[in-house]
C-alpha cells in the first residue's frame, strides 16, 4: 500500500527514551550551588587543601573533568570547603561522607546597616578629654576588611561617596603594612585606584546568575549601590571638616576609626527589578580571602536567614 507499519512496542520504546531523556534534562537542571564545609585543614599549603576538593568531588561526580567544571570556590585559608553547582543526588552523596560536617545550598543575603559611634565611647569633639578613640590612636595599624558592595563612583540619586572623596583621602598617611598582601582586582567599567588608605579591592560574582546583575553595576569592585561606600567610610572614615548635606547640618565626617585601612570585597550587586545581589558563596570566598591577605577586623552589614561558620574560621585565624 506504500505506507509503513511501526509496532507498538516502537513507540513503546521511544516513548521511554524520552521519558528518560527529559527526566535527565530535568535533573541537570535542577542543579544548584552548594557550600560544602568540612573538617579542620589537612594540609597547611592552599593548593593541597584544594587538590583534596578536587579529589573528593571527583569520587562522587566520576571524573576530575566534572569536578573542575562542578567547583565554583575552594575555600582554604580560614576553612576548608568548597562551593560546587551539584543535583540533589549528588548532594545527599557528598553529605554521607565522613568528611564532611554540613553541606546547604548556596542563599540570597540583603544589605545592612548601622550608625552613631557615641554609645560606644568613640564620639569625636577637638576639646573633649583622652578617651577610647585616641587611647587606640584611632585605629592607625588596624587593616578593616569590608565586604559589602565595593565603592561608589557616581551619584545615583543622594547615595554615597566615591573613592576619591575626602573620607578614603591618604594625605599623611605611611607605608601599607608589610604584613598586608595588596591587590585590587581592575575589572571593567570602573576599575578602583588603592592608595594608602584603600588598600585593596576586590570581587566576587561567580555564585550570582550574570543576567540578573542590573546594567548599571560594575564588573568591578566599583560601588554602583552606595552601601558599602557608607559601610567603608562608617568604619574607618579619614576625618572630613566642614562636612555637611546641600549645607546643611556642617560638621566633621568619619569614620569609628579614622586612622584605620580598608580593604574592599565587594560581594552584592544591584539586581534587576531590585533587590541585592548576595550569595552567600561569594561571601565565604570574600572571607577566605580576607584572612589570607591579612585583614585584622571584617565588617558586614548584610542579613539574611542561615549563618556563616567561616566567620569561626576566621576567628581562629585572629
Amino acid at each position: 500500500m506504500g505506507s509503513h507499519y511501526t509496532p507498538p512496542s516502537i513507540f513503546l520504546l521511544l516513548f521511554v527514551l524520552g521519558f528518560f531523556q527529559v527526566e535527565a534534562l530535568g535533573e541537570e537542571a535542577s542543579a544548584k550551588l552548594y557550600i560544602v564545609y568540612l573538617e579542620e585543614r589537612q594540609h597547611e599549603d592552599p593548593e593541597l587543601v584544594t587538590a583534596s576538593h578536587h579529589e573528593m568531588l571527583s569520587s562522587v561526580l566520576g571524573s576530575k573533568e566534572e569536578a573542575f567544571d562542578s567547583i565554583v570556590y575552594s575555600y582554604r585559608y580560614g576553612f576548608s570547603g568548597f562551593a560546587a553547582r551539584l543535583k540533589e543526588s549528588q548532594a545527599d552523596q557528598i553529605a554521607d561522607l565522613p568528611e564532611v560536617m554540613s553541606i546547604e545550598p548556596s542563599r540570597a543575603f540583603r544589605l545592612q546597616t548601622t550608625r552613631s559611634w557615641d554609645y560606644l565611647g568613640l564620639g569625636y569633639q577637638h576639646c573633649q578629654p583622652p578617651g577610647l578613640l585616641e587611647r587606640g590612636k584611632e585605629g592607625d595599624g588596624i587593616l578593616i576588611g569590608v565586604v559589602d558592595t565595593g565603592k561608589h563612583q557616581q551619584c545615583f540619586g543622594l547615595l554615597g561617596i566615591w573613592p576619591e572623596s575626602r573620607s578614603f583621602d591618604d594625605s599623611g598617611y605611611g607605608p601599607v603594612p608589610s604584613r598586608w598582601k595588596r591587590r585590587c582586582d581592575a575589572g571593567v567599567g570602573g576599575p578602583i585606584r588603592c592608595n594608602k588608605k584603600i588598600i585593596g579591592a576586590r570581587y566576587y560574582k561567580d555564585a550570582v546568575d550574570p543576567s540578573r546583575i542590573s546594567q548599571y553595576e560594575y564588573e568591578s569592585p566599583r560601588d554602583a549601590v552606595g552601601h558599602g561606600t557608607h559601610t567603608a567610610s562608617t568604619a574607618a572614615g579619614s576625618l572630613a571638616s566642614f562636612a555637611s548635606f546641600h549645607g546643611l547640618g556642617a560638621s566633621t565626617a568619619r569614620g569609628g576609626a579614622p586612622r584605620a585601612r580598608v580593604a574592599i570585597y565587594k560581594v552584592c550587586w544591584m539586581m534587576t527589578g531590585g533587590g541585592d545581589g548576595c550569595e552567600s558563596a561569594d561571601i565565604l570566598k570574600a572571607i577566605d580571602d580576607a584572612v589570607d591577605n591579612g585583614v585584622d577586623i571584617l565588617s558586614l552589614s548584610i542579613s539574611g536567614n542561615g549563618y556563616f561558620p567561616a566567620s569561626l574560621g576566621a576567628v581562629r585565624k585572629g
